[in-house]
């Protein structure tokens, strides 16, 4: 796949987490893809396999009571990697997120392979997530 077509896969991911399908979404990702989250709250950390990505979005919801919402500021590409600025929002028991991030696409054989995300603060997604 080139460029524009990992771009076009991500952005379909996007477009299926903003709409709670998950049945469209898991297939885009690899079995043994892996997402890297910084921090060490309870959503923070490595999580390995598509079961466990997709666990990790379902308590996001959970914890944000439904609140969560990702908005996709830019997409841009080289090769096999895609980058997306993202603008996150959500509230949970009286705190609120609300910022800028940035995730890295790993996208190989038409599927994510692996996510790296970037927070402005960690320690203050931790004290929200917790």
């Amino acid at each position: 796949m080139g460029t524009q077509e990992n771009i076009d896969l991500v952005r379909r991911g996007y477009d299926a987490f903003s709409s709670g399908d998950m049945t469209t979404l898991g297939p885009l990702f690899a079995k043994d893809a892996v997402w890297n989250t910084p921090g060490a709250g309870a959503v923070a950390g490595v999580s390995n396999g598509r079961d466990a990505i997709l666990a990790m979005f379902g308590e996001l919801f959970t914890r944000s009571h439904g609140t969560l919402t990702v908005s996709v500021t830019e997409l841009m590409g080289a090769d096999a990697r895609v980058v997306a600025l993202q603008h996150v929002h959500g509230e949970r028991d009286g705190k609120v997120l609300d910022e800028n991030q940035v995730n890295v696409f790993t996208v190989e054989d038409g599927v994510v392979r692996e996510v790296q995300q970037f927070l402005p603060d960690s320690a203050a997604d931790d004290a929200f997530w917790e």
